[in-house]
C-alpha cells in the first residue's frame, strides 16, 4: 500500500472536510488527533478484559485520529499558521499516538506482544528515517510502502476485521487465535497487520536511508 501517491487526488476531499475547522487552531487537532489514538489504544486494552465488540470502536477512533491528523495540516496550511514549532508538535503527537495504538493493540490479547514491539520499532524507524532526510536538508520523506497514512488505514481495518471476525458468525471459530488452527499455525488478523508493519516497515526504513545517502554529496 502506498496511499501517499494519491495526496494530490485526496486534496479536494481534505479541503472539503477541513472547512468546519478552520477557526481551529492546527495545535488543537493535533491535540485532538493524539486524543483519539490514545482512547484506541485504551479502549483496545479493555478488549482483553470486556468483549472483541470493542475493536468496532477502536476501528472508528483510529480512522478519526488519521484524519484528523491530515486536517491539522492544511488547516495550518490554508490559515496561514504553519510553524517549525507546529510542524514539531504534530510528529511527536504523530509519535506517541502510534505508540499509544500499538501498545493497547499488544495488550488486547489479540496480538502477539513480541510481534507487536518488532511492529512498533519497525514504524519508529520509518518515520525517523523521513525526519531524518529533512534533518540533513533533502526534505521530508513520504514514500516507501508503509506511509503513516497506510498504517493508520491497516490499523482500522484489521481491527474492524478483529470486531466482525469475532462475532458469533457460522464462519467464524469461537476463539480468533484457532481460526487458521486447521492449517498447522495459529495468528490472527492484528498479527498479520503487525507482520505487515515488521516487513514493510524495514522495507521503507532501509529504501528512505539509501535514497537519502545517495543524494547527499560524498565526503571530502
Amino acid at each position: 500500500m502506498v496511499l501517499e501517491g494519491y495526496r494530490a487526488r485526496v486534496a479536494p476531499y481534505v479541503a472539503r472536510l477541513s472547512r468546519p475547522f478552520l477557526r481551529w487552531t492546527p495545535n488543537a487537532l493535533s491535540t485532538l488527533a493524539l486524543s483519539l489514538a490514545v482512547a484506541a489504544g485504551g479502549v483496545a486494552a479493555l478488549v482483553r478484559w470486556t468483549t472483541p465488540f470493542l475493536f468496532l470502536a477502536v476501528a472508528g477512533l483510529v480512522f478519526l485520529s488519521g484524519l484528523f491528523d491530515v486536517i491539522d495540516g492544511h488547516v495550518a496550511r490554508a490559515t496561514g499558521r504553519a510553524s517549525a514549532r507546529g510542524d514539531l508538535l504534530d510528529h511527536v503527537f504523530d509519535r506517541y499516538a502510534d505508540l499509544a495504538i500499538v501498545v493497547g493493540l499488544a495488550v488486547s490479547g489479540y496480538a502477539d506482544p513480541v510481534l507487536a514491539l518488532l511492529a512498533l520499532v519497525s514504524l519508529l524507524l520509518t518515520s525517523y528515517m523521513g525526519t531524518q532526510a529533512q534533518a540533513v536538508g533533502q526534505g521530508r520523506l513520504y514514500g516507501g510502502l508503509l506511509s503513516r497514512t497506510d498504517r493508520l488505514l491497516v490499523l482500522a481495518l484489521a481491527t474492524f476485521l478483529e470486531f466482525d471476525w469475532s462475532l458469533p458468525w457460522p464462519w467464524a471459530p469461537s476463539h480468533p487465535w484457532e481460526r487458521f488452527a486447521a492449517f498447522g499455525v495459529s495468528f490472527t488478523v492484528l498479527d498479520v497487520a503487525f507482520a505487515y508493519f515488521v516487513i514493510a516497515g524495514q522495507w521503507t526504513a532501509v529504501a528512505r536511508a539509501i535514497r537519502v545517502y545517495r543524494a547527499l554529496p560524498p565526503s571530502s
